[in-house]
């Protein structure tokens, strides 16, 4: 191994740790949200309330010393509240440009599905672009630059749904789900001590991100490999009488992130068909469209994932490793 990624793997390792620290139970979890930071990419965390969402939001924005804004969503909130403003300098003559809250290295949009459609669209261009454009001009965010969003499910009241655009600019949507008794202790015991979020300390800076997310690009992806991901996306549109909508081109490329970053955490360089499977619902899940059919059968995006998995065949052989 390299030791450019064993540096990376040591990295990730502190990070994971440190989010731990708060935030029991959840390893797993919590080491897809630090993929999904180093892979560039953005990260939607999904259930009901009182699970811990916004904490894992905020112990992963806590662990990186870098400029960290939170957004409360609200059904009132403006565009204009997210992006910033064109406001009138008198002391200047002139007008001038105040920043929102997006502009930030890692952005809590906590409930994000709390506020109206035309709210949730002011994130559209920041998170593909990373840029933001009012009156005409642009101006771009800080690097690295992450959104992490909570939601609660979109049945429960005064929730709206987001627009199929926005969630395919999510890289993830993970789901925290009820802790085991063990851990459930373990937060109580934690919260006795005062281990808090507030307590964490970051175990990196904004440029030790964007340096470590750069060394994850040279972990090599075979052909073999590449033509796997891409078959595992296009078998999703294939299948109208299940889904509506399958995965884009955007969701390959995440997958292919999300592997190389995963690869070189286990301190590989070269991913394997196993990164691919254990990407592949957390990464592709969220972009598909069920049919109404499928919905009332119960059956879940996970689902869909788990059947396109079992019907695809994984490459035997990885050519170029």
């Amino acid at each position: 191994m390299s030791a450019e990624l064993d540096a990376f793997a040591t990295a990730f390792a502190d990070l994971v740790a440190n989010v731990e620290r708060v935030v029991r139970g959840k390893r797993e979890t919590i080491e897809l949200a630090a993929i999904c930071l180093f892979a560039e990419g953005h990260l939607l965390i999904e259930d009901v309330p009182g699970l811990g969402k916004t904490t894992l939001a905020r112990c992963l924005a806590a662990s990186v010393n870098a400029a960290s804004h939170r957004i409360q969503f609200t059904p009132d909130l403006l565009p204009s509240d997210i992006t910033g403003t064109t406001v009138y300098n008198q002391r200047l003559n002139e007008f001038g440009f105040r920043p929102g809250p997006v502009f930030a290295n890692v952005v809590i949009a906590d409930e994000i599905n709390r506020a109206s459609p035309k709210t949730q669209s002011a994130l559209l261009e920041v998170m593909e672009e990373r840029q933001v454009s009012v009156d005409g001009t642009r101006y771009p965010v800080p690097l690295p630059f992450m959104v992490v969003a909570t939601q609660n499910p979109v049945d429960m009241d005064g929730t709206y749904a987001l627009p199929e655009a926005q969630v395919d600019r999510f890289l993830m949507r993970l789901r925290v789900g009820y802790p085991a008794t063990e851990a459930e202790l373990e937060i109580l015991e934690g919260r006795q001590v005062g281990r808090r979020v507030e307590d964490l300390t970051p175990v990196m800076r904004a440029e030790d991100v964007v340096a470590h997310s750069a060394r994850t690009l040279a972990v090599h992806v075979a052909p073999t490999l590449r033509r796997y991901i891409v078959d595992l996306v296009a078998a999703t549109r294939r299948i109208p009488d299940v889904l509506r909508l399958g995965a884009s081109p955007r969701g390959s490329i995440a997958l292919l992130r999300a592997v190389q970053v995963r690869a070189a955490a286990a301190g590989r360089e070269f991913a394997t068909p196993d990164d691919v499977k254990a990407l592949a619902a957390p990464v592709l899940a969220h972009r598909l469209v069920l049919s109404p059919e499928t919905e009332l059968r119960r059956v879940s995006a996970e689902d869909v994932i788990v059947e396109v998995l079992r019907a695809i065949p994984s490459p035997r052989r990885l050519v170029g490793v």
